[in-house]
């Protein structure tokens, strides 16, 4: 009899197990990534802190026409995938002529052929473009596009150094932009 018991109760032990079980999500197609700029601050030993951080997404290209197609001209668009695009400025900082405070803010497009706007915006923590407030906006400034010479397969941000602080460069498929931004 206490045998049977034993029995039973290490059946439910081992139910109770497997019921509890945890369940994680598989590998994103479209990974998430950080820059910083500068582009070593994270990794700094010498204390310095980074001046901005952008979080993203990076889908990728997969043999699909990216611009005008997949991302279509003149549409909103939220600069990656999955959730939206977030830049945290730890400084005051200038884009397009107009100051920003430091904070965390998403970032959004609207690619076009020639000329993207990038807009800056308070709406934080969405999925896509989905629920895009234009009310929200914190600037809208145009861009000119360029070409790349080679297929960028994900969609990247980096930073360069320019006089007055830092481009945040854009790239994806043969088309790159670059947003100038003052830091204070």
């Amino acid at each position: 009899m206490k045998r049977i018991s034993f029995i039973g109760v290490f059946i439910l032990f081992a139910f109770m197990a497997k019921a509890q079980e945890l369940k994680f999500s598989p590998i994103d197609s479209s990974p998430a990534d950080i820059v910083y700029f500068p582009l070593n601050a994270a990794k700094a030993k010498d204390g310095s802190l980074p001046l901005i951080k952008v979080v993203y997404s990076r889908p990728a290209k997969k043999g699909r026409e990216i611009f005008g197609v997949l991302e279509q001209y003149g549409k909103i668009w939220r600069l990656g995938a999955n959730e939206n695009t977030e830049i945290k400025f730890f400084k005051r900082v200038k884009i397009g002529g107009k100051t920003i405070k430091p904070g965390t803010y998403s970032l959004f497009a609207i690619p076009n052929k020639d000329k993207w706007i990038i807009i800056v915006n308070k709406q934080t923590d969405r999925w896509g473009a989905f629920t895009y407030d234009e009310t929200k906006d914190v600037l809208r400034t145009e861009v000119p596009v360029k070409s790349l010479d080679k297929t960028l397969e994900n969609f990247s941000i980096t930073f360069t150094t320019n006089a007055l602080g830092a481009n945040m460069v854009f790239g994806w498929d043969k088309t790159s932009i670059e947003l100038p931004i003052e830091i204070k």
